[in-house]
Formats: structure tokens, C-alpha cells, sequence
């Protein structure tokens, strides 16, 4: 995910994602280009890699790799659904490549989970190259719809869902919207009671901004409290990324921590140590935040 938009060559074997308002660059050593497709909304392609096994490539920017992706997919779903009492009507924004919707229906309690991607390409092509993402797309409780996420939930009936996340890209071109006090207060009007919105909020030691804007608007819109979340991303700049989470008409006071222990499903990241851990912010995050 890079912040600039830049198309990047490549070079040699090797595919590198320059993040030059930052002065930093990350590279994966690739075997071929398995494909390259233009969209009405972008290019995406897919490569092979020798070391982290497929990666989808959206302008430029590294949008996951097989052999991390599940970190992402799992720290978006688990810590929000487990947060909640009773997670049944989820909506998933962006998320094209369905992994994210893969880890909300592993939860029995969800009843319907919704996801709205503009770029139906996104999710075609992460049905042949990362099917093991896409398994749960048949899943009688999924909704996979192709629309302006940002008009869907405008549209939402009030008070129709319990979690919204919003997997989505960088807050440039499509996805710039969704970083919004105006689309904020929408997700606010369709979430219920103790309802809970989880955004992908970039890197802390990078993207502080875009972090304290985030916060500000979520506060600003009329959640209740605010919290970010940490977890390592290797393929993301600096390695380091984050979620933020805001609840409607409720504090965050804990979450189902025996469920959460004695789940029954597997994860590879996500485990109830890691939840509580992963809210627990560095000192200058904490002073970023304060000024």
C-alpha cells in the first residue's frame, strides 16, 4: 500500500513499491507476472514470488501476499466481533479479496455478513489466484455486492448492522471517501446500539496524520470512544500497521475473553493474548493523540 500512487517498474526479478513522501521502498524478489488487468477504478496485477508465494499488486501497491495476508484478515475480523456481545449483521467494505469476509463467518453468531467492493475484478481474480481466501464466498450468510460502498451505506437502514469494517485502500482516489467524518456519521446512523466500526488506519510510524484525523472525525461523528490497534504487516510500509476501532452509544470495557481462548476455529495470528496486547499503544502514538 503505498501513499504516492506512483507507478513502479521493475526491476530485474524483483517488484519494489516505493513510498517516496516517506524515503522508503519495499521489495519481493518475483518469478513472473501471472496477470494484469485494467479497471474502470485501477490496475491490478498478480506475481509470483519466491519467498512469499503469490502477491496482488492494485497501482503500484502491495495489497497482500499469500504468506502474510492472514495477519490483516484476521486482526480486521476477530478483536471487533469478539469485542461485541452478539456480532449477527456484519458489513464488510472493500475487501475485494474476501479474506477479511472469510474470518467474519468462521463466527457462529453472524447471521448475514454483506460485503461491497466497487472493483468486482478484485475479487474474481482473488477467486483464481488465492482461492484459499475465497472459500467461504458460497457461505449461505455472505452477500458479495459490487457497488459505491460509500452510497450503500448512506442507503443502510438506521440501526441494521453490528459491525461495519472497512478493509479498503489508502485514502487516495476511490477509497479517500471512507476516511471521512461525513461517511462516518452514515456508518453511525446504520450501526445499532454498541455497534462497532473497524478501519484499516496505515502505519503509526508513518502515517500518524492521517491516524489523529481518523480519531478526530470518528469522535467528531458521535462515537462513544475510540481505540487504534497494532499488529505487524510485512509487505505494508514500515512493516507495521494498524486498525481503529469507534463504538456507538458504549465504551470499550473488555471482550468475550473465554470465547475468544476457547474459539472454534483456527486462527494463525489472532489468540486472546494478542488481543488484549495489540492495545497497547506506544507513547508517542499516545502524545499524538493528545495534541
Amino acid at each position: 500500500m503505498n501513499d504516492t500512487g506512483i507507478e513502479i517498474p521493475l526491476a530485474g526479478n524483483w517488484f519494489t513499491e516505493v513510498c517516496d513522501a516517506h524515503g522508503t521502498a519495499f521489495s519481493l524478489r518475483i518469478t513472473e507476472r501471472l496477470t494484469e488487468v485494467k479497471t474502470a477504478w485501477q490496475r491490478i496485477e498478480i506475481f509470483n514470488t519466491t519467498d512469499f508465494g503469490k502477491l496482488m499488486v492494485i497501482d503500484g501497491c502491495v495489497m497482500l501476499s499469500s504468506r502474510d495476508n492472514f495477519i490483516y484478515h484476521e486482526m480486521m475480523a476477530h478483536p471487533a466481533l469478539f469485542i461485541h456481545e452478539q456480532p449477527q449483521n456484519i458489513l464488510i467494505v472493500g475487501g475485494g479479496d474476501c479474506g477479511t469476509l472469510r474470518e467474519v463467518l468462521r463466527h457462529a453468531s453472524v447471521e448475514t455478513a454483506v460485503q461491497v467492493e466497487i472493483d468486482e475484478q478484485v475479487t474474481r481474480l482473488a477467486e483464481q489466484y488465492f482461492p484459499e481466501l475465497c472459500e467461504s464466498n458460497n457461505d449461505a450468510r455472505a452477500s458479495l455486492q459490487f457497488k459505491d460502498a460509500l452510497q450503500w451505506v448512506k442507503n443502510a437502514d438506521a440501526e441494521s448492522l453490528d459491525v461495519i469494517i472497512v478493509d479498503s485502500t489508502d485514502p487516495i482516489d476511490p477509497a479517500e471517501g471512507l476516511f471521512s467524518e461525513l461517511f462516518y456519521r452514515d456508518c453511525w446512523q446504520a450501526l445499532r446500539p454498541g455497534g462497532i466500526i473497524v478501519q484499516q488506519s496505515e502505519s503509526p510510524i508513518l502515517h500518524m496524520n492521517i491516524l489523529r484525523e481518523m480519531h478526530h472525525a470518528m469522535a467528531t461523528a458521535g462515537y462513544t470512544a475510540v481505540k487504534t490497534l497494532q499488529f505487524p504487516q510485512p509487505v505494508y510500509p514500515s512493516g507495521w500497521w494498524s486498525a481503529t476501532l469507534a463504538r456507538k452509544g458504549e465504551m470499550f470495557t473488555g471482550y468475550r475473553q473465554k470465547e475468544a481462548t476457547e474459539k472454534p476455529f483456527e486462527t494463525h495470528y489472532y489468540n486472546a493474548e494478542i488481543h488484549t496486547a495489540s492495545f497497547a499503544m506506544p507513547s508517542f502514538f499516545l502524545k499524538e493523540l493528545s495534541t
